[in-house]
């Protein structure tokens, strides 16, 4: 197995930890105390580090002389934050629980955003580096659509504390794993000589390149309605007299988004900035329509339209950080940008727990109508320039990270 190769399947390994998290901690919590707002809450504790610990992974990660023990170590101590838990949740006293969710919440960074940041090192520039974070992309969405399943199952069958279990075997196959990597290889993760990588030159970077700037903002904006996708899924399928749906109307955009991320998100052709706006808006368009279908079935297949839509915004998320982000704080970058999607699909949780009592087609309707707005701001973000100003100022001319000239024409 190549090194892409080993990188993909720690990554997927890692991702399938990291999504199983939800459905198992709030399982086991019902399990052992009966309570399933104590498994959320630890889940909050599990999930708020994220974006605080986001820009210091982030620096230390830039400035480390030891990548791959850096990286080993976050998968490793994300692992054994999940195999505690499966532990000592519902077992010891609340406060080591939360103490010990907050630890393995703080190497969050790593397995999403971190990991996806040593792409760039371990494929050329070109069209096979943008095919690469499509297979990275779809990582995650496999991730998505098998983990809960997997998780729901073995507590089905076995217990809850098993299921965890399978979680830390995963992620303890991801550190394995992540050990075997070319990190010496120049960008793979290693240490930049000259460049910032303070713990707010990430932040500096998504502010000053107009580029991030515009796919930051707009996918920020996004994941506040893809946050509360989930509640809402709920509340439509029970108002469509199928109260025990929503999963499987979130189980359809979940497989949505993994055959648009191995199809659509593979179109090097197309310039990831137009690609991240058609993403939005066909998801805002899916969703809206689905807002007003009369049955589970069509709501389901229009779910899966709108997740083929959301697929590729990811894809194109991914290149475009590689492109656009300085020497030096290249992980900063990706680990703040995820950091920032979790915050924000944290907040539309809440917003969305909040207007519970509002029709669930006004609620859908609003998720669309963030995605038809975070289109428009990409679009009002990133603005146009003249050529000569993006052959002067375009990613091949700023960054080391850039390939020889664009592929496609246009920037983000």
């Amino acid at each position: 197995m190549g090194g892409f190769g080993r990188y993909l399947a720690a990554a997927l390994a890692a991702r399938f930890a990291n999504e199983g998290m939800g459905m198992a901690v709030v399982l086991l919590a019902l399990e052992r105390t009966g309570s399933a707002a104590h498994g959320a809450f630890v889940l909050t504790a599990w999930l708020v580090p994220n974006v605080l610990a986001a820009p210091l992974a982030g620096a230390a990660a830039a400035r480390t002389r030891r990548p791959r023990l850096f990286h080993v170590g976050a998968l490793a101590g994300f692992t054994a934050a999940v195999a505690a838990l499966s532990v000592l949740l519902g077992r010891a006293p609340a406060v080591l629980v939360f103490a010990v969710a907050v630890l393995g919440g703080t190497c969050g960074p790593m397995v999403t955003g971190g990991l996806s940041s040593l792409v760039t090192g371990l494929v050329p520039a070109g069209p096979g580096r943008d095919r690469a974070y499509g297979w990275d992309a779809s990582s995650y969405n496999a991730a998505a659509v098998t983990a809960p399943a997997v998780v729901s199952l073995v507590a089905a069958v076995v217990a809850a504390g098993p299921a965890m279990g399978v979680l830390a075997a995963s992620g303890a196959l991801a550190a394995a794993l992540a050990a075997t990597l070319p990190y010496e290889e120049p960008g793979a993760g290693g240490p930049r000589r000259g460049a910032l990588a303070g713990a707010g030159a990430g932040l500096a970077a998504l502010w000053r390149v107009r580029e991030l700037r515009a796919v930051t903002s707009a996918t920020t904006l996004a994941f506040v309605g893809i946050g509360s996708l989930t509640t809402t899924s709920v509340l439509l399928a029970a108002g469509l007299g199928s109260p025990g749906a929503g999963g499987v109307l979130m189980t359809a955009f979940a497989l949505g988004a993994l055959a648009g991320s191995l199809t659509l998100g593979r179109m090097t052709s197309v310039e990831p900035g137009r690609l991240v706006r058609w993403a939005l808006a066909g998801t805002g368009a899916a969703l809206t329509a689905a807002a007003f279908t009369p049955s589970v079935a069509v709501t389901a297949v229009l779910f899966a339209v709108a997740g083929v839509c959301d697929g590729p915004l990811l894809t194109a998320t991914l290149r475009i950080r590689s492109e656009h982000s300085p020497d030096g704080v290249r992980t900063q970058v990706f680990t703040l940008g995820a950091g920032l999607k979790m915050t924000a699909a944290s907040a539309g949780a809440a917003l969305v727990g909040l207007a519970a009592e509002a029709p669930a087609g006004l609620l859908l309707t609003g998720i669309a109508g963030l995605q038809f707005a975070a289109a428009l701001l990409h679009v009002l973000t990133v603005g146009r320039r003249p050529a000569a100003a993006k052959a002067a100022t375009g990613p091949s001319a700023g960054f080391a990270t850039a390939p020889a000239g664009r592929r496609s024409p246009g920037g983000p």
